[in-house]
């Protein structure tokens, strides 16, 4: 059996623990993904890192420079488009979830030094700011804007969205429910994760529970009752195109998914072309690059295929649909 180290996130990524799988398991898929139609789309890779770099998030810029989160190693990495990649801004502690603001600044969530939930912001000219920290927050994760300068934040492990006012540096949960939450507290996979809007509702991924959900937004943006969209789907981060459909990583099972509006799973991206643990994925938003998406992995850090963790990527996968505007 193959020994696999897992680090929990409880005040950080503090604890590691150890499991045991089958080295198969790494082979298998959720009911719903094995049953799915297989249509694999253009795939080029754009950039590697070393093994055990754990790539988490990204965020793409209007001029298409891409933005992505070295969870460990705390780092912000800049990769401009046809350029090179560089470390653009160090954290102190860990990072997770980005997003870019309306004036040019990246939204990140984390964990200080300290190992408390802290939410910073890199300003344009690369100094980065601490702007709360949150020690009620167990694992902030997905970031999403909700309106002006509101983001929403999930908190993976305490089962709740946070709803963050970037002008007031304030916090508060915005939902918490138990279909945001793990099935059981003692699992080290994070419950709700990715966010995202599409007309009017959120999205969000609980990938412990292999659950999509819905979440209206009302008016004021407040939260309305969750539903499920689709079951059986393990899902980190994800992306919307403008028709719909959701585009999602699929992390251990080195894959990417395409959701229909109606429910429907195609898988279109498996381990050959480069999304081994794949962690998020974002549309491209330069001229003649909004029909691709760029995936960013882990190389299967968390559950290894047969052949053992291999370098990180970021791949772009030609899916032929726009990406859902962010402006």
């Amino acid at each position: 059996m193959r020994r696999l180290l897992l680090t929990a996130a409880i005040g950080g990524w503090g604890s590691t623990l150890v499991l045991s799988f089958q080295p198969a398991f790494a082979q298998e898929l959720p009911a719903i993904f094995a049953g799915a139609p297989v249509e694999l789309v253009p795939n080029r890779q754009i950039a590697t890192f070393p093994t055990n770099t754990f790539l988490e998030n990204i965020a793409v810029a209007p001029d298409g420079t891409l933005f992505i989160t070295s969870h460990e190693a705390g780092e912000i990495i800049r990769l401009p488009v046809n350029g090179t990649p560089s470390v653009y801004a160090t954290l102190a502690g860990k990072v997770a979830g980005l997003a870019l603001t309306s004036d040019g600044a990246l939204l990140v969530s984390g964990w200080n030094q300290s190992n408390v939930p802290t939410i910073f912001q890199v300003l344009p000219d690369q100094r980065v700011e601490t702007l709360a920290t949150l020690p009620d927050a167990m694992f902030l994760n997905g970031i999403t804007p909700l309106a002006d300068d509101r983001y929403l934040i999930a908190d993976s492990y305490r089962g709740a969205i946070w709803e963050f006012d970037l002008s007031e540096r304030s916090a508060r949960i915005w939902l918490e429910h138990p279909l945001l939450a793990r099935s059981s507290a003692d699992s080290v996979v994070p419950a709700v994760n990715g966010l995202k809007q599409f007309e009017g509702t959120l999205y969000a991924s609980n990938t412990q529970q292999m659950l999509m959900l819905r979440i209206p937004i009302d008016a004021q943006g407040a939260a309305g009752e969750p539903e499920i969209f689709v079951e059986q789907t393990n899902i980190d981060d994800f992306a919307f195109d403008a028709a719909g459909n959701l585009y999602g990583s699929t992390h251990i099972y080195n894959s990417v998914v395409r959701i229909s509006p109606d429910g429907e799973i195609t898988t279109i991206a498996q381990a050959e072309q480069g999304v081994i643990g794949s962690t998020a994925v974002a549309f491209g938003r330069a001229a003649g690059d909004q029909t691709g998406i760029y995936v960013v992995t882990n190389g299967g850090m968390f559950l290894p295929p047969p052949t053992g963790v291999v370098p990180a990527e970021v791949v772009r996968l030609e899916v032929g649909e726009t990406g859902l505007p962010l402006d």
